[in-house]
């Protein structure tokens, strides 16, 4: 299954939860045969892994900006999610 779940690895977000809710929306319509269900299923996961990862890297590079005392903006700073 690692083959053919290769090119997630490269897919950006848009197009990896797109895929994931087109995943979601025949499971939850219950008339994908067993055998297809898992198959596409565990492709779901691989998907949901790529979109926590990418969301991951997004959180990191988002920053904030400082005020001084006045308020006038004097630069970026990274932001503390913790």
């Amino acid at each position: 299954m690692a083959d053919t779940n290769a090119d997630v690895k490269k897919m950006p977000f848009e197009r990896a939860i797109e895929e994931l809710e087109t995943i979601v929306k025949e499971l939850e319509g219950g008339k994908v045969p067993l055998e297809k269900s898992v198959e596409i299923y565990e492709r779901g996961e691989v998907l949901k892994a790529r979109c926590e990862e990418l969301l991951r890297q997004a959180e990191a590079r988002v920053e904030k900006i400082t005020l001084d005392a006045s308020g006038k903006p004097t630069g970026v700073e990274p932001l503390d999610v913790d």
